[in-house]
C-alpha cells in the first residue's frame, strides 16, 4: 500500500468503499472522498412502474448521504461529482438503443469504463491526488517481466468484480488502489465495525441503478415517454431454426437470448429463444440443445495482461457475470475483432454482453459480444 499519499476514494454510500476511505485514513494517508451523482432516482418517477421511492440500488440519493455522513465520521473532505449528463450519453442511452436492436447490455461495465474510473480518476488528479482507490473486488499490481500492470481476480472469488473491469487501461490500472482484494466480505463487514462505520451493516445494492426492480422493459417505456419518444414497433415473427413462421411477436425488446417463457407459443417440446434478429424483427426459437454454441466473436477489445494477440491464446473464457469460466482459445479474427473457441459448447452466448479472458487468476483481457 502506498505510504501517505494523498489518496481519493471513490465513495458509492456502500460498506466497501466507506472501509476503504476508512483504512487509508487509519494507515496515515490523505484521503478525499468523491461520490458520482449519475442519475436522479426520482426522475422517472409517475410513470407506469416506476416507483417514488427507491432502495437497494448503487448511486441513490440516500447512498450519498451515507457517504457524506462516513467522510464526516472520518474527518475527510467530501466532494459530489456530478455526471448525469454524461451518464445518460455514455451509458443510458447505449442501454436502450442496444435493447431496442435485439441486443442484451450490460451497462455496469460501460460505466465503469467510459465514467466511473476515467472521470473519477481526471477529478483525482485535478485535485491533487496521486491514486484513486474503490471498494471493489479486484487486485492490481505492476509484473516486471511482461512490464505490465495486471488486473487479478481477488481473494473472495464469490465477490469478484473483474467482469466489470476488463475495460480498465494500463494508465488506469497503474493510478488505481483496490484495498479489498485481498480481504473477504464478512472481514470487510467486521473491519467497518472496528472502524465504528454507522453503515456496516448495509446490504449490497443488487440492481441496475437506473432500473428499479430490474424491470427494463417498463423503464424503456418510461425513459421513451419522458424523451416524448414511443417505443418503436419492433413486432415481427417468430420462426425456427429452420426459417419457418411458427407465431408473431410484439416487440424484439421483450426477448432475450435463452428465454423460455413467454414465447407466446405453444409445442410439444419447450422453445427457447435461440437468436434475436434486430434487422429483421425475427426472434429465432429452437429447443435446448439448439441454445449451444462453441464460438463468438467479439470487438472494442481491451487487453490488459498481453500488449497483443499475435498467436491464438489459450485462456478460461467468461460470458456472462455468474457464468463458470470455460476452457477456449481466444485469436485475432480482424481489425479490432477476436475468434473465441470453447473446448465445450456454451449455452446462450448473448450479443451485448461482454466476454471476458482469464489466465488464471490474471485478466487477460475482454471485449464485446456481436
Amino acid at each position: 500500500m502506498l505510504n501517505s499519499k494523498t489518496i481519493a476514494v471513490a465513495m458509492s454510500g456502500g460498506v466497501d468503499s466507506s472501509t476503504v476511505a476508512a483504512m487509508l485514513r487509519a494507515e496515515g494517508n490523505e484521503v478525499i472522498g468523491l461520490t458520482m451523482q449519475l442519475w436522479n432516482q426520482r426522475r422517472l418517477a409517475g410513470h407506469a412502474g416506476m416507483p417514488e421511492a427507491v432502495h437497494g440500488r448503487c448511486c441513490s440519493l440516500d447512498d450519498v448521504y451515507d457517504a457524506r455522513r462516513v467522510a464526516e465520521t472520518l474527518g475527510i473532505p467530501y466532494y459530489v461529482v456530478n455526471h448525469e449528463d454524461r451518464f445518460e450519453r455514455d451509458v443510458v442511452k447505449p442501454f436502450v438503443e442496444e435493447y431496442l436492436s435485439g441486443r442484451t447490455p450490460i451497462p455496469c461495465s460501460l460505466c465503469n469504463n467510459h465514467l466511473k474510473f476515467d472521470q473519477l480518476l481526471i477529478v483525482a488528479q485535478q485535485i491533487g491526488a496521486d491514486a484513486l482507490a474503490t471498494g471493489h473486488y479486484a487486485r492490481v499490481e505492476f509484473d516486471e517481466v511482461r512490464g505490465r500492470w495486471l488486473l487479478k481476480r481477488p481473494a473472495d472469488s464469490s465477490k469478484d468484480q473483474t467482469y466489470f473491469l476488463f475495460g480498465l487501461t494500463q494508465e488506469q490500472l497503474s493510478r488505481t488502489l483496490f484495498p479489498l482484494g485481498e480481504m473477504t466480505k464478512p472481514q470487510v463487514r467486521e473491519l467497518a465495525r472496528h472502524y465504528g462505520l454507522a453503515l456496516a451493516e448495509k446490504p449490497d445494492s443488487q440492481e441496475i441503478c437506473f432500473v428499479p426492480g430490474g424491470d427494463y422493459k417498463k423503464f424503456l417505456d418510461a425513459y421513451l415517454a419522458e424523451q416524448g419518444e414511443s417505443l418503436p414497433d419492433t413486432a415481427g415473427e417468430l420462426v425456427t431454426t429452420d426459417g419457418e413462421v411458427i407465431g408473431e411477436h410484439n416487440g424484439i425488446h421483450n426477448f432475450t437470448v435463452g428465454q423460455r417463457k413467454g414465447l407466446g407459443v405453444a409445442t410439444g417440446s419447450p422453445l427457447y429463444v435461440i437468436q434475436i434478429k434486430g434487422d429483421e424483427h425475427q426472434v429465432v426459437v429452437g429447443n435446448q440443445d439448439e441454445l449451444y454454441s462453441r464460438t463468438l466473436r467479439a470487438r472494442r477489445v481491451n487487453l490488459v495482461a498481453v500488449e497483443d494477440l499475435r498467436e491464438p491464446l489459450r485462456v478460461q473464457v467468461k460470458i456472462r457475470h455468474r457464468h463458470e469460466a470455460a476452457p477456449a482459445v481466444v485469436e485475432k479474427s480482424g481489425d479490432d475483432e477476436v475468434l473465441v473457441t470453447f473446448d465445450e459448447p456454451q449455452r446462450a452466448i448473448t450479443p451485448g454482453q461482454a466476454t471476458v479472458f482469464y489466465d488464471g487468476e490474471v485478466v487477460v483481457g475482454g471485449g464485446w459480444i456481436v
